[in-house]
């Protein structure tokens, strides 16, 4: 595994030339485009790793999915569902197009759909809702030192006004409970959590494992939880472009712009891979090439 890694390492990594790094984020247009990480943990809890494995990035939508875990445990999928749905859009993750002709955000997975996600999120004020996120990543994670970019935070505070008009139509509509202010910046919390290519191969191994800690063996996800949260990445993960991946890869992952993808291999392992240079649908260019080699050459595609 470790060889082949590196020989996809090898064949993609000029990629980045071919995307580039975001600008409307302030603080993420640092990022080095060259950057390549990758990283594999199995169901087992063995590791192989190669690139930049260490080095650390926001989250953003990645954290998506796993806020949805929380918010279900929390309130039943019956009542997240009622708020959220569960369809593709075929739209950029932060439109706000379909949204004012709907009853509520198409999927957990774009910008609309996760702050209503994270508005469900239980406990007494913002700060014990954020203690409650950030301790579910640190235990799917297996990093008791997750903590926020906070010059991340800061730009996403500062220049997210299309997720702040979101909230409000929401709130408009009664999609989302509680202070606009407060949810937004919850939300952007959530997305500014630094995180390394392994600690999100750790996150996606307890998918893989259906819940269960590889190394561990200890469940902190129902299975069938579980598997909800990856059938949704697998049809609405990848932005608008969930339908190619579905084909060129075949599982189910999900995408940040801080150049981070999560993928689950059900039953084999998580993989996590980092690259900042994204492509024009917001998605790790690198990473998204690395994806299909690895799915090509181990027959990892679900369908």
């Amino acid at each position: 595994m470790q060889r082949l890694l590196e020989k996809d390492l090898e064949k993609y990594s000029h990629y980045h030339q071919y995307g580039k790094v975001p600008t409307y984020i302030p603080a993420l247009a640092k990022a080095d485009p060259t950057d390549v990480g990758i990283s594999i943990i199995n169901t087992k809890g063995n590791s192989f790793c190669i690139g930049e494995c260490q080095k650390k990035f926001s989250l953003q939508s990645v954290s998506k999915p796993l806020a949805l875990i929380l918010a279900i445990m929390d309130n039943g999928k019956e009542k997240v569902f009622s708020k959220v749905g569960m369809e593709p859009t075929g739209d950029p993750f932060n439109s706000i197009n379909k949204l004012t002709g709907a009853d509520k955000p198409y999927n957990p997975m774009i910008n609309a759909g996760a702050i209503a996600v994270t508005s469900m999120i239980k406990g007494k004020n913002s700060l014990k809702k954020f203690q409650r996120i950030i301790d579910l990543f640190k235990k799917l994670s297996g990093n008791e030192n997750l903590d926020i970019n906070h010059e991340v935070y800061s730009s996403e505070i500062e220049t997210g006004n299309r997720n702040r008009s979101l909230a409000y139509y929401m709130k408009d509509k009664d999609i989302i409970e509680g202070q606009v202010e407060d949810i937004v910046k919850l939300y952007f919390k959530q997305c500014s959590i630094a995180v390394t290519c392994t600690d999100i191969a750790n996150m996606a191994s307890v998918l893989a494992n259906e819940g269960v800690i590889p190394k561990t063996s200890e469940r902190v996800i129902p299975r069938n939880i579980a598997q909800m949260v990856r059938t949704l990445m697998a049809t609405c993960g990848m932005y608008d472009e969930s339908g190619r991946f579905a084909l060129t890869v075949g599982l189910p992952a999900k995408s940040g712009v801080g150049g981070g993808i999560m993928a689950v291999v059900p039953n084999r392992f998580g993989i996590g891979t980092y690259g900042p240079a994204l492509d024009e649908k917001g998605n790790s260019i690198v990473g998204m090439k690395i994806l299909e080699e690895l799915s090509k050459k181990l027959d990892l595609s679900i369908y």
